[in-house]
């Protein structure tokens, strides 16, 4: 089938050439009858643009590069359909590069392998430190996604990881429970997001008056559902006392329902629990799982805002910006009776 040509276009519509590259290129100066007339012959013949040829033109790919650990993990891949629909609002689309979380790999992004091949990058980092990232000469517009700290000089989109997790074991707090547990401190060392949001569980413990009990960090080789049934069914074989269970995410939450299933551990009436992400599969769990749910379409929006201001000619310095989140509450963290009885035992401690 022959390739359908600007002149083609241009034919069918009955206008020149010009006016036509003058549609496709978005110039403001086209009279709303034209542009539609155009449009309507593009529709119609299947006309789609010559990329390099707009290269050309614009100086620009029209491609944003997105890196992220691996879109097997649900958190990043429902993050990528999010800045999929934001960067095509913005007329652009995106490739997907994933790094596995190696350091070899995050280095090779911000070395610009795919230079000449995108216009900018949306990064969430987890190996690299301020200072490695601060190193690179970064040759295109970068945005950073995560908890990871960022230069000053780079754009950064995260939320309040600290006050989430503080906001989350508080509530577990004020329902009663008395011995919270943190699920998801790595074996292997904390990343940045665990660190902050252990942070945030302990600064919540502390501010009820509680002293730590580091027997309480559960610790887990990764982030997979079975992981965290293993650490959970561990220490209650152990005789590690719990009442409730701060899970670093929704898929350690999944594994610690398990384990608490297996073992006959009534949710929430025994032990309560609450996730972090609110997966779309959190609401449909047995009992429907409590979890942080940080808006994903705020930190796409505000990533592709940041990347496309950059380019189009921003100079200033890195901009460093929360996105809001909520703490979801469901039946998997709900008070019981106990619970409030214990809440209203002034002084009560089940140690």
């Amino acid at each position: 089938m022959r390739t359908v040509r600007l002149v083609d276009v241009a034919e069918r519509a009955g206008v020149s050439i010009k006016t036509v590259s003058n549609v496709v290129h978005d110039h403001p100066y086209v009279r709303a009858e034209l542009r539609a007339r155009v449009q309507a012959a593009i529709d119609e013949l299947g006309y789609r643009p010559n990329l390099s040829a707009r290269r050309l033109v614009t100086g620009r790919t029209g491609t944003i590069l997105v890196a992220v650990t691996s879109i097997d993990v649900p958190y990043f891949g429902d993050l990528c359909q999010r800045l999929d629909r934001a960067v095509r609002n913005v007329g652009m689309q995106i490739v997907i590069e994933q790094t596995y979380a190696t350091r070899e790999s995050e280095s090779a992004v911000l070395d610009q392998r795919e230079r000449g091949l995108v216009d900018g990058v949306i990064f969430h980092s987890v190996t690299l430190s301020a200072e490695e990232l601060a190193a690179h000469r970064l040759g295109l517009p970068v945005v950073l996604l995560g908890e990871a700290p960022a230069p000053a000089g780079v754009d950064h989109v995260k939320m309040d990881n600290v006050a989430a997790a503080a906001e989350a074991t508080a509530s577990l707090l004020a329902a009663g429970r008395r011995r919270v547990a943190f699920l998801g401190h790595e074996r292997r060392g904390l990343s940045h997001t665990t660190g902050q949001r252990l942070t945030g569980y302990k600064q919540a413990i502390k501010a009820a008056g509680m002293s730590l009990d580091r027997r309480l960090y559960l610790r887990v080789d990764d982030y997979s559902p079975e992981s965290g049934r293993r650490a959970v069914k561990d220490a209650i074989e152990r005789g590690i006392g719990f009442d409730a269970i701060m899970c670093r995410d929704d898929l350690l939450a999944l594994g610690a329902l398990h384990a608490l299933a297996d073992l006959g551990r009534a949710v929430p009436e025994e032990v309560a629990v609450i996730g972090w992400d609110d997966l779309s599969i959190a609401a449909h769990l047995t009992p429907p799982l409590s979890s942080i749910a940080p808006d994903k379409d705020a930190l796409a929006g505000q990533a592709t805002r940041l990347l496309m201001e950059r380019l189009n000619g921003y100079h200033g310095p890195g901009r460093h910006e929360l996105v809001p989140y909520r703490l979801i509450e469901r039946a998997s963290s709900a008070a019981t009776d106990s619970t409030v009885r214990g809440r209203d035992a002034a002084g009560s401690d089940p140690r």
